[in-house]
């Protein structure tokens, strides 16, 4: 190496030579990769299909719905469908109880999973894995057995016909508690003893170490607690009497049922009672994946 190529290497200042670009990653096609891309968009559309149907049949005239043979295009679209069931105002009604019980479910499963589930993962008390075992088992039962014992207490408590009958007997979640376990787990136990150095009770641990490490498998079961709450429908069904407390699954199936089939209508109401879960899920879907895959969900 000369002494004025040496001198340039060194010299304060002298740009540095370009970084040569990284080579582009090229994906091979592999017959086993095409067929699962083929079959994947198949179930895609299979899975589409009947969202597509829906919008569709809440455009077309009321006629259009029942014409034989049936049409997926409509002929004639109009909106007259959406302006019907939200000139009637049900709907909104609907809507808002929707928005508070679910919010109220998922608060409240929240708060209570991450506790139960902390408790099961970070403290040793008697007993532990016995109880951890009878939440466990508690996955296998399924909540149509539970209908008649929870309208019983909900009668007793006074609380039928309310937000709290309703939103109450659907915190319970024993799936929840068992995510969140096996992701506390994970969490390395040197910071749990790093802030019990400095004094750190239980809830001090919970509250500003474990939780904030959890934020993307929290917002995963909040979403997913949110949806399911959202279209819950025999449960609050059995517990609301009163029209102006029926969320949006119940207010549907009653509509139908009194009023008798207005498909456009009843596809235009489906389709707006959609539209919150879409905008949630748009808002966080980047959490709900990293949640599904920091907790290691399938």
């Amino acid at each position: 190496m000369s002494t004025a190529t040496f001198t340039s290497a060194v010299r304060p200042g002298t740009p540095a030579a370009p970084a040569s670009p990284r080579p582009r990653r090229r994906f091979k096609v592999t017959p086993g990769g095409l067929v699962i891309a083929v079959l994947a968009l198949f179930l895609a559309v299979v899975w589409l299909m009947p969202l597509v149907w829906a919008v569709l049949t809440s455009i077309k005239p009321e006629g259009e719905t029942t014409a034989v043979p049936l049409r997926w295009l409509p002929l004639e679209p109009t909106f007259e469908a959406y302006r019907t069931v939200i000139a009637q105002g049900n709907l909104q009604q609907w809507l808002v109880n929707s928005v508070i019980i679910s919010v109220l479910v998922t608060a409240l499963t929240l708060v209570l999973c991450v506790m139960a589930a902390y408790a099961f993962s970070k403290t040793d008390f008697p007993g532990r894995k016995v109880l951890f075992g009878m939440f466990v088992a508690g996955i296998l039962v399924p909540p149509q057995a539970l209908i008649v014992p929870l309208f019983d207490e909900m009668t007793f408590l006074g609380l039928v016909d309310t937000y709290w009958g309703v939103a109450l007997p659907q915190v319970v979640a024993p799936v929840m508690i068992f995510i969140l376990k096996r992701f506390f787990d994970a969490i390395p136990r040197d910071y749990e003893e790093a802030a019990r150095l400095d004094g750190a009770g239980h809830l001090r641990v919970l509250w500003s170490v474990v939780v904030p490490m959890s934020v993307p498998v929290l917002a995963a079961v909040g979403i997913f607690t949110f949806v399911q709450s959202w279209n819950n429908f025999l449960w609050p069904f059995v517990a609301t009497t009163d029209p102006a407390l029926m969320t949006v699954p119940v207010g549907l199936a009653t509509v139908q049922g009194s009023y008798g089939i207005m498909y456009a209508q009843q596809m235009a109401s489906a389709v707006v009672g959609a539209i919150p879960l879409l905008v949630v899920f748009l808002f966080f879907q980047r959490q709900v994946v990293r949640g599904v895959t920091d907790a290691g969900l399938k």
